[in-house]
């Protein structure tokens, strides 16, 4: 997967942006200075949307021909659209750690008959991989949940034998949430203060008058 990328020679953020382009920034351990960037939006977007933050892409141009991951994407506070992003450079011969998203199939029969809601929680699982071995993302198959006492937890995913997990294998992924029916009910003081047909008022109360007959 690669990007096209141009430098920035000494451009302003707000001018890039004006001419369709977003500022971005290259880092890395291996690099003797950060290196700033600019690629077109629709690009970038494209690439995202492709890449996420655990597929290499070789972004180049003007000189520069880097295998990176996506590290941070930054969007501005009110409109929501993209304004600057944080490639890590990384080399496909030294691992790297990073988050695979996770991602669920199938239907589950707890769900289908209506016991209970699956509840994923945890959204990514922290790896450790060459860049070259990453998997885009993993896959859950909650058709596996079938009791509402059912829980899929980090050993049970399935990685190539190329890929550590660094998450605690016994934490839990997704869960059920009991779905539970509130029946209402009238207040017990009500319900206890309510005249019962052909009972005598209690000791020490009044009788209701009786109500006038308007006809004469």
């Amino acid at each position: 997967m690669k990007l096209t990328v141009t430098s920035r020679q000494d451009k302003k953020a707000k001018d890039l942006r004006k001419e369709g382009l977003i500022p971005c920034i290259i880092y890395g351990k291996h690099l003797s200075t950060s290196l700033a960037v600019a690629c077109k939006r629709n690009d970038l977007i494209k690439k995202y949307k492709e890449a996420w933050y655990s597929t290499p892409i070789t972004v180049s141009g003007d000189g520069i021909d880097q295998l990176v991951l996506i590290q941070d994407i930054q969007l501005d506070p009110v409109s929501d659209v993209l304004i600057h992003v944080d490639f890590l450079a990384v080399n496909k011969d030294e691992k790297v750690t990073t988050e695979i998203p996770v991602k669920m199939i199938g239907e589950s029969m707890v769900e289908k008959l209506g016991e209970g809601k699956i509840q994923l929680l945890k959204d990514f699982i922290e790896v450790e991989a060459f860049p070259q071995d990453l998997p885009h993302d993993v896959t859950i198959d909650i058709s596996a949940i079938k009791t509402i006492n059912d829980v899929i937890v980090v050993r049970d995913l399935k990685f190539s034998d190329k890929v550590e997990v660094l998450d605690d294998p016994e934490q839990a992924i997704v869960t059920v949430l009991i779905i539970t029916e509130e029946v209402e009910e009238a207040p017990v003081a009500a319900v206890e203060a309510a005249p019962v047909a052909g009972t005598a008022p209690a000791a020490g109360t009044t009788p209701a008058a009786p109500a006038k007959d308007d006809k004469k």
